[in-house]
């Protein structure tokens, strides 16, 4: 459900001459996140713009704190890492994760790590952010290319070729999302890109470097997944009523429902079911996962495993399916992790009952002002609404029986982490496209300080304008 075909790499930003930098979040103590530490925390230089020559120092303030050298290399060198710390252009990323790494998975649903945001939970959240970045920058977006719609890389390289050349991860599987709409026969005249009926929609990855198993203090494996490129795609993600989660082994695969009744969004069950009738070599993208992850439980039998599931739009829904899928399958998995990033609304409250029973851990990153987290359909969910949910307040229950009798109550699942471009000092005005690109998401997390301190003047990773 991406609303840019093309993701464009970080770059550092000129801001125009009219434009006026917002003072944010000046005085961000660096020891927030101990707060039992007795030592003197520290802060950064106040941030005052006087009326008088306001862009003037705003100016002088921006040139100080951006490094062009620095952010350049920073994609190349977000996954460099010492047995110490690990350089992500948010200051220095402390590693305890060997010790805590259940924690920052979620399995204590991040207490007291989301606000303020602990700042190894937000390189965390960025290294994932990079890995969605890569399933983007690998996709074939020329639709005059007869590769189109596959992956431009081959897996022994394609982290290099994204510019992620020291992840410690290896690439095992490409995986296809497959649309089940039934294209009329005028279709044949049309181009064939916009019938393409399957697609690269990302990878699946295994960390294979011991230096890094053993800061990370586990072998993890991730799933990373794009957002919506192609034209059918596009079309499967306006099918926004619900529909049961499949139960019946007849109809080939299923997803645990046990009769729970959990009903998901009826296109992107489709993507992630759906294979092509004819071509029986042609899995589904839920048979690809269910492959590799078995082959991978063989291959690390034993090992500490953690599987963290990560996406950006549509791909963020396909992490939730995925995510649910595979811990309904294979329960002895001890940690299944969601990281999202701009994601659609994608089931109903059994659905969400669901993943919280089976515990599988979703963290959502949501943009406050991205119109893609609020769809599809409405949320008459009163504990939602308090979380930040949309709530339709003084709604007649004969209109809200009737959307209910429709099939189209949705309800939000796992924590949420909120953020709001309105918070960036760089980004200025922002459009619809704008608020939802994966960009703009790790930008605001490289900001995010608390919701008492929504921004700080520090932050390094600036956006192409």
């Amino acid at each position: 459900m991406s609303l840019r075909n093309i993701i464009p790499t970080p770059s550092p930003t000129t801001l125009p001459s009219s434009y006026t930098l917002k003072p944010r979040c000046v005085n961000y103590i660096t020891t927030h996140n101990n707060p039992s530490s007795s030592t003197k925390p520290t802060t950064y230089n106040n941030l005052s713009l006087s009326n008088e020559n306001t862009h003037q120092q705003a100016t002088l303030h921006l040139e100080k704190m951006i490094n062009l050298e620095d952010h350049n290399s920073l994609s190349s060198s977000s996954f460099e890492s010492t047995p110490s710390t690990s350089s992500f252009g948010i200051g220095t990323y402390q590693n305890k994760l060997g010790k805590r790494w259940k924690e920052y998975q979620g399995m204590t649903n991040w207490e007291g790590l989301l606000d303020p945001l602990d700042d190894n939970l937000r390189a965390e959240i960025l290294r994932y952010g990079h890995f969605v970045e890569a399933a983007y920058k690998s996709f074939e977006f020329d639709p005059s290319s007869p590769n189109y719609a596959n992956c431009r890389f081959p897996k022994t390289t394609l982290f290099e070729r994204c510019g992620l050349p020291n992840t410690g991860y290896k690439v095992t599987k490409y995986l296809r999302a497959t649309s089940g709409i039934q294209l009329p026969n005028w279709v044949d005249k049309a181009p064939s890109w916009v019938a393409t009926q399957s697609s690269y929609v990302g990878y699946v990855a295994v960390c294979d470097n011991k230096e890094e198993i053993k800061r990370l203090g586990r072998r993890d494996v991730v799933i990373a997944f794009r957002g919506t490129t192609t034209c059918l795609e596009w079309l499967e993600n306006l099918r926004a009523t619900l529909t049961n989660l499949p139960c019946n082994p007849m109809d080939g695969e299923t997803m645990g429902c046990h009769g729970s009744g959990a009903m998901v969004e009826s296109g992107f069950l489709s993507l992630y079911s759906s294979s092509i009738p004819d071509n029986p070599s042609a899995l589904s993208l839920q048979q690809m996962v269910k492959q590799e992850i078995v082959r991978i439980l063989q291959a690390y039998a034993g090992e500490p495993l953690s599987l963290t599931i990560t996406g950006h739009s549509l791909g963020a829904a396909l992490a939730t399916l995925a995510a649910y899928d595979i811990n309904t399958s294979f329960p002895k998995l001890p940690v299944v992790t969601v990281i999202s990033f701009g994601g659609p609304r994608v089931g109903d409250r059994r659905f969400r009952r669901q993943l919280e029973k089976q515990g599988t851990k979703v963290l959502r990153i949501v943009n406050s002002k991205d119109v893609i987290t609020k769809v599809p359909s409405f949320v008459f969910d009163d504990d939602m609404a308090k979380e930040g949910g949309i709530h339709v307040a003084g709604l007649p229950s004969w209109i809200q029986k009737r959307v209910e009798k429709a099939q189209w109550v949705y309800a939000e699942v796992g924590k949420e982490l909120r953020l709001c471009s309105r918070d960036s000092p760089y980004l200025g005005s922002t459009n619809v496209a704008t608020c939802h690109e994966l960009n703009t998401y790790l930008h605001l997390v490289d900001g995010f300080v608390s919701s008492t301190c929504p921004f700080r003047a520090t932050a390094k990773r600036f956006l192409q304008r």
